[in-house]
């Protein structure tokens, strides 16, 4: 057993919460809402992400920052990429010092174009080797009804991986280790991208041969920008890769799948963040950083950029779709 802090109550943050409790862990669930922290530790229910799923007793929801920290071994960060270097840097002082920190956000940094273990190591200034990070096809509302799933658990630190790996495995859930960071965190921040645009094409009424081209070739521009970045081939042919890929873009859970669906149907922007109980989807925030760490590195994302176009340029769907079909033929 080994003590855990998971900071962000969020719907993964607290089906993750469920997850190390599960698995015979003590976990502190911090919220930055005092009256949501209170209604979880009550209720054992996040009635705001995860409505009607009872929560284990081994979980004790708070919103004091520095009680949930105190004496972690593993510190799951739990909170939006793009808001993950003002958090961790008010959490600094707290944490423990030989804590393993657990990257659970799946984006580029706006602006640095840092991937999220590269944020989390310079804000915290720690070795990259105590930086791990979680990936897979996770839908959150599944694993937390106990449904069979995989995930990868990647750290530079073989051992470390390791010891997240048996301090999250379950009956349910079963986490496979990986030493490549790199290619875990292209994976997960450009499939959120490549979902928007299965949504947009199902909000225009198309069907299964336009999105499994769209995931396959989607896949093609993530393993493009990978290999570029330093990643690993192989990475993007496994869980962190193409089976969160394909459940990204093929469930209506995914925020970002239904976010896209509402585009493709003709709503704004704006109508759009409505339908979604009032979130961003991380892909629309993802496009910006992903198409600036792309055209670095010179690789080509057409489908990225299609959907940065439609989502910051005001350019719509159906040119969208057409412009993509219509660029120059060329062999697979």
């Amino acid at each position: 057993m080994v003590q855990i802090a998971v900071m962000g109550a969020g719907s993964w943050g607290t089906t993750l919460a469920k997850v190390f409790a599960d698995a015979g862990n003590e976990v502190a669930l911090w919220s930055r809402r005092e009256a949501q922290a209170r209604r979880i530790q009550i209720t054992r229910e996040n009635p705001d992400y995860l409505p009607g799923l009872g929560l284990p007793s081994g979980i004790t929801a708070t919103a004091d920052a520095a009680g949930a920290l105190d004496g972690a071994d593993i510190v799951v960060l739990a909170v939006p990429s793009q808001t993950l270097r003002g958090n961790l840097a008010e959490w600094r002082a707290h944490l423990p010092a030989q804590a393993t920190l657990l990257s659970l956000a799946k984006g580029i940094e706006r602006g640095t174009h840092q991937r999220m273990s590269e944020v989390i190591a310079e804000v915290a200034d720690i070795a990259a080797d105590r930086v791990a990070v979680l990936s897979g096809p996770n839908l959150a509302r599944e694993v937390a009804s106990e449904q069979p799933a995989a995930t990868v658990i990647a750290c530079v630190d073989e051992n470390r991986a390791r010891l997240v790996q048996a301090a999250v495995a379950t009956g349910y859930f079963r986490p496979y280790t990986n030493t490549d960071v790199i290619g875990c965190e292209i994976g997960g921040a450009c499939k959120n991208v490549i979902a928007l645009a299965c949504g947009m094409a199902t909000g225009q009424g198309l069907g299964e041969n336009t999105l499994a081209t769209i995931i396959t070739r989607g896949l093609a521009e993530i393993t493009r920008l990978g290999l570029a970045a330093g990643a690993r081939e192989k990475t993007f042919s496994g869980l962190a890769g193409l089976g969160d890929l394909v459940a990204t873009c093929s469930s209506p859970l995914s925020r970002n799948r239904t976010f896209g669906e509402r585009l493709g149907r003709g709503d704004t922007m704006e109508q759009a963040q409505h339908a979604t109980r009032g979130q961003v989807a991380e892909g629309v925030i993802s496009s910006v950083s992903v198409s600036a760490l792309a055209e670095g590195h010179g690789v080509e994302m057409p489908i990225t950029a299609a959907v940065h176009a439609v989502c910051h340029r005001g350019v719509g769907v159906p040119e969208t779709i057409r412009a993509l079909m219509g660029r120059s033929r060329k062999a697979e």
